[in-house]
């Protein structure tokens, strides 16, 4: 009876110790999530803003640039994966990787050839353990992302493009990240970042909506060689610091689901000791008055 007390008190500190490290960890994901939101704020206006200067000059030019331009036949596609460089955080990099998988599986139902850049060490251990080949690999800058992270997958991802599916580079790319919805929420999301696709406005919006006049200096694909790029840039980088935010809100939520258990058990562990402890009283009375009827017997 005495090892089984000693035994769920061993469990009682495990769990308290436990309790600690996550609560800690806790609380540091919490200060590091406002951070990053205030990122993913000042971020968002400025990709908006390019994404509408693209799509004002490519709605308003007649010029076919190979950006945005449909290939006649798309043979490669590039899928790229925002995971994390650490775990601890729920289901946030099971749920990126599968929506990546799902959208290399229909690619390939569609007669394309996936390839896949990686960013965060997640990605890469989860790709390698599979034995999955990938054309790039980005890690170490997935908690607080760089601009110059960004520059580095955007230029590797343009350089692929310009090459095209049969000089072995790409035909398109989608981005496959885990975007910052709540505290309680992050939605996998895939988008396709090339060929730039515009969106024409319905009939109801145009009537009610007066588009103004553009023109181009020095010309229309000038200027598309210009923003393109700066588009590119970001709208990785707005990805990056999207799944970062996500990432911080899922190890809070983990972490916060952790400790909570750790509660439960501390609890569950203290009841039974407290019975253990109640039973080896009981029996060491009925010892002692089992003893004194004996000699009182003899």
């Amino acid at each position: 009876m005495g090892a089984q007390l000693r035994v769920y008190k061993q469990k009682i500190s495990s769990a308290q110790t436990t309790k600690k490290i996550t609560k800690a960890m806790e609380l540091i994901a919490a200060s590091r999530i406002q951070k990053a939101m205030a990122r993913v704020k000042a971020s968002t206006p400025f990709a908006r803003a390019v994404t509408r200067a693209v799509s004002a000059v490519a709605t308003h030019s007649n010029v076919d640039h190979p950006l945005t331009r449909e290939p006649e036949r798309i043979t490669r596609s590039a899928v790229v994966i925002f995971s994390s460089d650490r775990g601890l955080a729920g289901a946030f990099n099971s749920q990126i990787l599968r929506e990546g998988l799902e959208v290399a599986e229909l690619l390939r139902e569609q007669g394309k050839e996936p390839v896949f850049y990686l960013v965060g060490r997640k990605a890469v251990g989860y790709f390698q353990f599979r034995g999955i080949a990938s054309a790039a690999e980005w890690t170490g800058d997935t908690d607080t992302p760089s601009f110059h992270t960004a520059e580095e997958i955007s230029h590797t991802l343009l350089d692929a493009f310009s090459r095209g599916g049969e000089g072995g580079g790409v035909d398109e790319i989608t981005l496959v990240y885990n975007r910052f919805v709540s505290m309680m929420t992050q939605s996998p999301e895939n988008v396709r970042l090339l060929p730039l696709e515009i969106a024409e406005a319905d009939d109801s919006e145009a009537g009610s909506t007066v588009y103004p006049l553009y023109e181009f200096e020095p010309d229309a694909e000038t200027v598309l060689d210009a923003i393109l790029p700066v588009y590119i840039q970001s709208r990785v980088f707005n990805a990056l610091l999207q799944s970062s935010a996500a990432k911080q809100a899922a190890t809070q939520k983990a972490m916060k689901s952790a400790s909570d258990n750790a509660d439960k058990l501390i609890t569950d562990y203290t009841r039974l000791r407290n019975n253990a402890r109640q039973a080896e009283i009981t029996q060491q009375i009925a010892e002692i008055v089992g003893g004194a009827d004996a000699l009182a017997s003899s």
